[in-house]
C-alpha cells in the first residue's frame, strides 16, 4: 500500500489489470368512447427490479466483522470521486467466501510438507482460508492493543493506515502466520469483493464497475471493437440482472444500442432455458 497512491489512481490501476416488486404500469380512467377519439399513450413498460435479501454474515464474528470492514475502507477508501470498500459490501463478500468452499479449503493441497516457500511458489501455510483469518484477525487486533490499547477497528484511520502498512511490509510479528500472507490475503480479497458481480456479495449497486466502466457481464464487443477513441457507455448489468429478466432500460441501463441488444439477447437465451 503506497502513500501516494490514490484511491482513483488504484481503482482505475486494478481496473485496467431496491428490493422493490415490479411497477405496475398506470392505467388511465377515461370513458372508452372518449379514448378511441384521442391519440392512445404507449402504456410503460413493466420494469423489473432485482429482489433483494437480508444480509447476514455467517463466518465473521461482530468483532470479526468490524476489523474486516475498517481495514478494507482504508484499503479502498471512500472519496469524492465514489464510495469505498465498506459501502460496497466487501466485507460481507470476505464472509461469504470463508462461510463457503473457499473459505474451507476445498481444493486445497492439504498433505504437506509445511515449508516457507518463495514468493513464486505462492501460499504454503498450514492453514485453510477460516484459520489464516481468524488468527490474522486475533493477532493483529492484540498487537493494536499491546501498541495502542485498542483494536484496529477503534484506531483513527492514520493508526490504521500505520498498522497495515506494517502488515504489508511483514515488520510486525504475528504468532502464527506471517503477517505479509495475511495482509496479501485480506488485500486480494478485498480488490474481488470491490471488483466482482454484485451476486457474490460485495460491489453493491456495481460501483466497482461503475468507476472503471466495465459494462458487467454483456462482454461481447463485436459491434464496437472498430470504434477507435470512442468510450464505450453503458451502465452494467450483473448476473442477477440477466436471470430474473430486469428490463434494460434506454435512458437508464444503458447508452449503446449494441450493449441493449446483446443483454435483451441474454434474456431471451435465460428464459428458454428456463
Amino acid at each position: 500500500m503506497s502513500d501516494g497512491l490514490k484511491r482513483k489512481e488504484f481503482v482505475g490501476w486494478v481496473g485496467a489489470a431496491g428490493a422493490t416488486a415490479a411497477l405496475a404500469p398506470q392505467i388511465g380512467t377515461e370513458p372508452a368512447e372518449a379514448a378511441t377519439q384521442k391519440p392512445q399513450k404507449p402504456l410503460p413498460k413493466q420494469q423489473k427490479t432485482l429482489r433483494g435479501e437480508p444480509l447476514a454474515f455467517t463466518f465473521l464474528t461482530p468483532p470479526e466483522r468490524a476489523f474486516v470492514e475498517a481495514a478494507a475502507e482504508r484499503l479502498i477508501p471512500a472519496d469524492e470521486h465514489g464510495p469505498g470498500a465498506r459501502e460496497a459490501g466487501v466485507a460481507y463478500y470476505i464472509d461469504q467466501q470463508l462461510a463457503g468452499a473457499w473459505g474451507t479449503g476445498a481444493g486445497q493441497y492439504r498433505q504437506g510438507p509445511w515449508e516457507t516457500g518463495t514468493p513464486e511458489q505462492g501460499y504454503q501455510l498450514n492453514m485453510i482460508p477460516q484459520q489464516l483469518y481468524r488468527v490474522g484477525i486475533a493477532q493483529t487486533n492484540a498487537y493494536c492493543r499491546n501498541k495502542y490499547g485498542k483494536t484496529l477497528a477503534t484506531l483513527s484511520p492514520a493508526l490504521q493506515d500505520e498498522v497495515l502498512r506494517a502488515l504489508e511490509a511483514g515488520t510486525i510479528t504475528l504468532a502464527g502466520l506471517p503477517a505479509k500472507t495475511f495482509f496479501d490475503t485480506l488485500f486480494n480479497n478485498t480488490v474481488e469483493g470491490f471488483f466482482a458481480d454484485p451476486l457474490y456479495g460485495g460491489n453493491r449497486d456495481k460501483v466497482g464497475w461503475k468507476a472503471i466502466g466495465f459494462p458487467g457481464v454483456a462482454a461481447a464487443y463485436v459491434g464496437v471493437i472498430e470504434k477507435y477513441n470512442v468510450r464505450y457507455k453503458a451502465a452494467p448489468v450483473g448476473i442477477a440482472d440477466v436471470e430474473q429478466g430486469v428490463a434494460a432500460d434506454p435512458d437508464q441501463h444503458a447508452h449503446e444500442d449494441e450493449h441493449r441488444q446483446r443483454v435483451a439477447m441474454m434474456h431471451e437465451r435465460t428464459a428458454r432455458e428456463a
